[in-house]
C-alpha cells in the first residue's frame, strides 16, 4: 500500500495563522537548501573544466545532462504532487538531487564523463520535483497571507546559492578536493530538507474538495488543459526567459571572467556570488514594489535592467563589468518567483498550471548551456553572454501575460492581509 500525504482542503481554521508561519519556514529552508545545492556545484564549473580537460563546448554539453534530467521530471511533478503529496514529493526528490551531485563529483575527481553524466541526469531529475513541489507550497502560503511573498522565498534560494557560492571560492582557494566539498554539503542538505519537508501538505490549499474519483482523474484533465491555455504558455516563456538571464549568469559568469576578463579563478567566482547576492537583495526589496506598483510595471524595469548589466558586463572594463554585474542581478531577482504566483492565481488548478510553467521554463536550462557553450567557441564565452540582453528584449513584450487577476470590489473591503512571518518581513507598517 503507498502512502500518500493528501492535500489538505479542509476548511481555514482559527489555527491556520499559526500553520502558515509554520509552514512558511519550512518552505523558506527547503529555498536556501535548493539553492545551496545547485550552487555547490555551479561554483566548482572552472575545476570541472579542468579535471575533465574539457573545453567550453564540451562543458557545455556535459551540464546538458542536468538539465535533462530535471526537465525529464517535471512534465508529470503536478500530477505526481496531486496524487502523493508535497511532503513526498520533495523529500524522494531532494534525496535524489543531492546523491545525484555527489555520484557526478566522484565521477568527475575520478575521471569518469559517462558516470558524470548519470549523476548530473539523477541531480536534475531531483530538482525539478523539488522545485515544483516547495513553489506549490509557497503559493499556498501567498494566499493564506493575501501579500506577495514568492520573491522572498525566491530571495531564500538565492541566499543559500550565495553562502554556496563563498564556500565554494573559499574551499577553491584552498585546494579542498570537489568530492570531498560535495559530500559534507549534500549530505548536510539531503538531511536538513528530508526533515523539514515534515511541514508540508498541512496548510489548506484552497481547492475544491472533491470526490474520491474525482480527485484521481483531476491532475490528469488539468494537466492537459493547463497546456493548451494560451495565458500559462505565455507565462511560461516570461518565466522561461527570466531563467534563461538568471541561469547563463549561474552557468557562465564566473567562466566568462576568469576567459575574458582574465581574471583568476576566485575572482570569478566572486563575480557569481556577486550576481548572487543582487538577486537576493532584488527579491527582498521587490515584494514592497509588486504590491504598490504591480507585477506588469514592476517586471518591465527588471527585464530593462538585465540588458543594461548584460551590457555593462561584456563590454565594460574589468571594474565596470563588477558593476554590471550588480544592475544584472537585481533586474533579473523577479522574473520567475512572479510567473510561478501568476501561474497559481487559481488555486483549482495551481499545481498543474506550475508544473507546466516550470516545464517550459527548465527549457531554458535545457537549451543555455549547450546554447552558451557552442556560441562561445566562436565568439568567447563573454561575448555569448549577449544573448541574454537579446531574450530579455523578447521578455518586455510578453510581461503584461502576467497581470494579476481582478479582484472584486466586495473582496478588496475583507481582504487584510494575516499576521505575517517575522522570519520573512522586515517591516509591519509594509504587509509584503
Amino acid at each position: 500500500m503507498v502512502m500518500v500525504d493528501k492535500p489538505n482542503t479542509a476548511p481555514d481554521s482559527q489555527s491556520d495563522p499559526t500553520v502558515s508561519r509554520r509552514v512558511s519556514r519550512s518552505v523558506a529552508v527547503l529555498f536556501v537548501l535548493n539553492g545551496a545545492a545547485f550552487a555547490s556545484f555551479a561554483a566548482r564549473l572552472p575545476d570541472v573544466k579542468t579535471l575533465l580537460h574539457f573545453s567550453t563546448g564540451q562543458l557545455g554539453l556535459l551540464l546538458l545532462a542536468g538539465s535533462l534530467g530535471s526537465v525529464s521530471g517535471l512534465p508529470l511533478a503536478g500530477w505526481v504532487i496531486g496524487r502523493f503529496g508535497s511532503r513526498a514529493t520533495v523529500r524522494v526528490a531532494a534525496l535524489a538531487a543531492t546523491a545525484g551531485y555527489l555520484l557526478a563529483a566522484v565521477a568527475i575527481t575520478s575521471h569518469l564523463v559517462w558516470l558524470t553524466v548519470i549523476g548530473l541526469l539523477i541531480a536534475g531529475w531531483g530538482m525539478g520535483p523539488w522545485d515544483v513541489a516547495m513553489n506549490l507550497e509557497g503559493t499556498v502560503v501567498e494566499r493564506h497571507q493575501k501579500r506577495s511573498i514568492m520573491p522572498r522565498y525566491h530571495a531564500m534560494f538565492s541566499g543559500g546559492t550565495v553562502v554556496a557560492a563563498l564556500v565554494g571560492a573559499g574551499l577553491t582557494a584552498i585546494h579542498v578536493p570537489l568530492w570531498v566539498h560535495l559530500a559534507i554539503v549534500m549530505a548536510v542538505i539531503g538531511t536538513v530538507a528530508i526533515w523539514c519537508a515534515k511541514n508540508f501538505g498541512t496548510l489548506s490549499d484552497g481547492r475544491e474538495v472533491a470526490t474520491e474519483d474525482d480527485a484521481k482523474a483531476r491532475p490528469t484533465s488539468t494537466l492537459r488543459s493547463a497546456w493548451t491555455d494560451p495565458r500559462v504558455l505565455l507565462i511560461g516563456v516570461v518565466t522561461l526567459i527570466a531563467a534563461f538571464t538568471e541561469g547563463t549568469a549561474n552557468d557562465w559568469l564566473s567562466l566568462g571572467f576568469v576567459e575574458g576578463h582574465h581574471v583568476p579563478k576566485w575572482a570569478g567566482i566572486l563575480a557569481f556570488a556577486t550576481f548572487l547576492s543582487c538577486m537576493t537583495a532584488g527579491r527582498l526589496v521587490g515584494t514592497m514594489l509588486l504590491d504598490r506598483y504591480g507585477r506588469v510595471p514592476v517586471l518591465r524595469a527588471c527585464f530593462s535592467l538585465a540588458i543594461l548589466g548584460c551590457l555593462v558586463v561584456v563590454f565594460g572594463p574589468t571594474a565596470l563589468a563588477y558593476a554590471g554585474v550588480v544592475i544584472w542581478g537585481l533586474g533579473v531577482s523577479l522574473g520567475f518567483p512572479v510567473g510561478m504566483s501568476a501561474a497559481a492565481d487559481d488555486p483549482q488548478h495551481a499545481h498543474a498550471r506550475i508544473s507546466v510553467i516550470s516545464t517550459v521554463a527548465y527549457t531554458a536550462f535545457l537549451a543555455g548551456p549547450p546554447l552558451l557553450g557552442l556560441l562561445g567557441e566562436h565568439v568567447g564565452v563573454l561575448h555569448a553572454l549577449l544573448a541574454v540582453g537579446a531574450a530579455a528584449m523578447v521578455a518586455l513584450a510578453l510581461v503584461p501575460a502576467v497581470r494579476e487577476p481582478e479582484i472584486p470590489q466586495s473582496e478588496k473591503a475583507v481582504s487584510t492581509p494575516i499576521t505575517s512571518d517575522p522570519a520573512l518581513c522586515h517591516s509591519p507598517a509594509h504587509p509584503e
